[in-house]
């Protein structure tokens, strides 16, 4: 029988055999950067502005990524040629990029410190779960905002994508014991938006998309596709501090992420925004044509 592959540490094995050591220092000081890139048609999309964030992510978390971005393409490219050949045409898959420290030794009780085990390195892919994400297709995000703030930047750079998400996991369980399917968009210390613990946040006002400055945020690639398409589509694009007012006084909100693209924000904090948003349909009709998929009827025909 077939099964997928995984990539651990220059070897390609079966994905059930992929086991990471109980003393990474991923598990243990939650010492882990990823990325996420997706598919198309089983084709990966912007593969390249993913390898840029991810050694970025790797250079200011300080965990070597000594591969060189060719060498993780192939590896990336074998990894989808083989694990989509095991779906079926309608399907896609997300490619997950995950780098840590490596095994610290001495929580086995043998000799060397922090750093000084062989990096880990692992990429790995599942099927884009499309069906979890109808909602947003069929009655928009609803969001919450909380007490709860994000990380200030002066505690962790926001340009690394980490895995040391334990005050998202609150987040996301506080907003849906508010609303059930919310997520929770947070604010700084100074009270301006930032994002989701999945996606970047945008509103619209006036024609004009406006974004969180990427100075305080996750630098998406999905928001970078958004940036783009505007051009091309003759909508202004702005980053701003966002106030809660802003958001609630806006025409349109959005979420652009890289498993479903974009979707329309239909409530924040119970109040509710134009949804379906004129702005939001032209976007995702850009990037279906981009990608030669209708993106909202790939996700709401999942099931």
């Amino acid at each position: 029988m077939i099964e997928p592959l995984t990539y651990l540490n220059g070897q390609f094995l079966p994905q059930p055999q992929v086991h990471l050591a109980f003393n990474d220092a991923g598990f243990v000081f939650g010492a882990t950067v990823t990325d996420q890139c997706r598919t198309f048609r089983h084709q990966l999309f912007r593969l390249s502005d993913h390898l840029v964030r991810f050694r970025q992510s790797c250079r200011l978390a300080r965990i070597p990524q000594p591969l060189a971005d060719d060498e993780l393409t192939l590896i990336a490219e074998k990894l989808v040629a083989h694990n989509a050949a095991l779906l079926g045409p309608e399907q896609d898959l997300a490619l997950v990029m995950v780098a840590t420290p490596g095994p610290i030794a001495y929580y086995l009780g043998e000799e060397g410190g922090l750093g000084d085990g062989t990096p880990t390195l692992a990429l790995h892919t599942f099927p884009l779960p499309f069906a979890r994400h109808a909602h947003l297709f069929r009655e928009g995000a609803h969001l919450v905002v909380l007490d709860r703030r994000h990380l200030a930047a002066g505690s962790l750079d926001p340009h690394i994508k980490h895995r040391n998400r334990l005050h998202w996991w609150l987040a996301d369980q506080e907003a849906r014991e508010i609303e059930a399917w919310a997520s929770a968009l947070l604010l700084d210390g100074e009270g301006h938006v930032t994002e989701t613990s999945t996606a970047n946040f945008l509103l619209v006002r006036g024609g004009v998309v406006f974004s969180p400055a990427r100075t305080a945020v996750l630098g998406g690639i999905s928001l970078l596709t958004v940036e783009e398409l505007c051009a091309e589509l003759g909508l202004g694009f702005e980053e701003k501090p966002l106030s809660l007012q802003d958001c609630l006084a806006a025409d349109e909100a959005m979420l652009a992420s890289t498993p479903y693209c974009l979707a329309g924000v239909n409530s924040i904090n119970g109040v509710v925004l134009p949804w379906p948003g004129p702005v939001w349909q032209r976007l995702l009709a850009a990037w279906s044509r981009r990608v030669g998929i209708d993106i909202r009827q790939q996700i709401l025909a999942a099931r």
